[in-house]
């Protein structure tokens, strides 16, 4: 009796897969190993962009445009008659005001108004006594049937050209009739509102109105701020805000009056030790966060511990970075970040010592800023400075660093792309390949057991 040929046995499909995965498995692997780097490349670089650019936003913050980390404060002895803030510039000291009248705005009232058929001409809206702006009366008419209504008049008002939000037509209904009210949206005297309706044209109740004074009524007087210096009969200071900034580098809000024969309030301008110190701290955490971020990216790993390195661990541009932040913390001469208790520590982070910060302001209240500097565009200095310069080297968004390496980067996942492409068209291939041959190897298997199985019925019986 014959025996059937049962081993080895082969699958076509399984066999011919298997056998080409294994044949394009050196190059697959390499593949692999590039994508997973340049995917850790561009996670790395969006993660290091976003540090770059929430710390230089800390820092113009802090250092930009007319911001200083020293602070000074200026406190009114009587608080509920304003506020008021001082800058590094601010001379230290004690000073007297009195408080005698406050700024307002204009506002004023036309009564017994109604609509009105055919109304032309122009009207003249004067504030301050000098002609602010026109309103054709005509055009006013929105809705084009003859007839200019209060709403259309109040429309016409706000959004005629001139205007620009100088003042603000509101409608007020009074049963029969409308009341027009105007309010400027400046303080002063020079916000005083008054109409010229000379030149309007056609029955018009407004024009009426101006001409009656029962009908037009002051609901506010335009004024201008007073303050006075040293005491109620001092040097008089007028403006039209109740926002004074006459002292260098002080800025003083009043909400409230004196009355005659009280006591002038002080104003006390000094340094503010706390919120220097804050200032100091938001620079310090605003570092650290970017450095531990610069860390992170650069660190080496521990591979006898399983623990991976950073995206770029071996990347030199980026750890010279991480390296240059350090060598821009120290001025070239002069006096230091440490001299003021900013002190670094081993692992290229900041810490702040208060009690140092503290004294040496005491002895150098405007070396803290000299030392730190500003990033204002117009004129950078100081440690803040150099390092925006620096860093915009690498975040700014036409020609910096990080755009240039994300550009190189997305280059080199379209060609793994490619290359993947062409890897598959060859797995495919070989796939068929083998497929082929092992399709074949079992046709031929499946014959030869079939003859076995036919011998087998004709040699195996004794009657044969």
């Amino acid at each position: 009796m014959a025996t059937a040929i049962t081993a080895p046995t082969y699958d076509p499909i399984p066999t011919a897969t298997s056998l080409a995965d294994k044949y394009i498995a050196p190059r697959q692997q390499i593949l692999d190993a590039q994508s997973a780097t340049a995917t850790a490349t561009e996670k790395g670089l969006t993660e290091l962009n976003s540090a770059l650019t929430a710390f230089q936003t800390s820092l113009a913050a802090l250092t930009g445009l007319n911001k200083t980390v020293f602070a000074q404060s200026a406190v009114f002895s009587d608080t509920t008659l304003g506020s008021a803030t001082a800058s590094s510039t601010a001379a230290a000291g004690t000073y007297s005001f009195f408080v005698k009248q406050l700024a307002t705005a204009s506002q004023v009232s036309y009564s017994g108004l109604t609509d009105n058929a055919g109304v032309g001409g122009k009207l003249t809206v004067n504030m301050g006594g000098t002609a602010a702006f026109e309103v054709n009366m005509a055009a006013a008419d929105s809705d084009a049937n003859g007839t200019l209504s209060t709403r259309e008049l109040a429309a016409a008002i706000n959004a005629a050209s001139g205007n620009g939000g100088k003042l603000t037509a509101s409608i007020v209904n009074t049963g029969g009739t409308s009341e027009l009210v105007l309010t400027a949206k400046d303080t002063g005297l020079n916000s005083a509102i008054t109409l010229n309706t000379s030149l309007v044209t056609g029955t018009s109740s407004l024009a009426q109105a101006n001409a009656d004074p029962a009908r037009r009524r002051v609901l506010a007087q335009a004024q201008d701020a007073e303050i006075r210096v040293g005491s109620e009969t001092g040097t008089a200071i007028t403006q039209a805000s109740n926002t004074f900034t006459a002292m260098d580098g002080v800025k003083m809000t009043f909400t409230r009056v004196q009355a005659s024969g009280d006591k002038p309030f002080t104003l006390t301008v000094g340094a503010d030790a706390k919120a220097t110190t804050d200032n100091v701290q938001a620079f310090v955490d605003a570092f650290n966060k970017l450095k531990g971020v610069l860390n992170k990216l650069t660190n080496a790993g521990d591979p006898t511990k399983g623990v991976a390195g950073g995206a770029f661990a071996h990347d030199g541009g980026i750890r010279a970075l991480n390296d240059r932040l350090a060598s821009l913390l120290r001025p070239g001469s002069g006096d230091s970040l440490a001299t003021f208790g900013i002190i670094a520590t081993r692992s290229g982070t900041l810490e702040v010592n208060a009690d140092r910060l503290l004294a040496q302001l005491a002895r150098n209240p405007e070396g803290l800023d000299a030392v730190i500097g500003s990033t204002a565009a117009a004129n950078p200095s100081g440690v803040a400075g150099s390092l925006d310069s620096y860093l915009k080297t690498w975040s700014n968004s036409v020609d910096g660093q990080i755009k240039l390496r994300r550009e190189q980067n997305t280059t080199q996942q379209t060609r793994l792309g490619d290359s993947q492409a062409k890897l598959e068209l060859q797995h495919e291939a070989a796939y068929q390949r083998y497929l082929a041959q092992f399709t074949q190897l079992q046709t031929m298997q499946n014959l030869m057991n079939y003859n076995v199985t036919l011998f087998d019925a004709l040699f195996s019986s004794d009657d044969n």
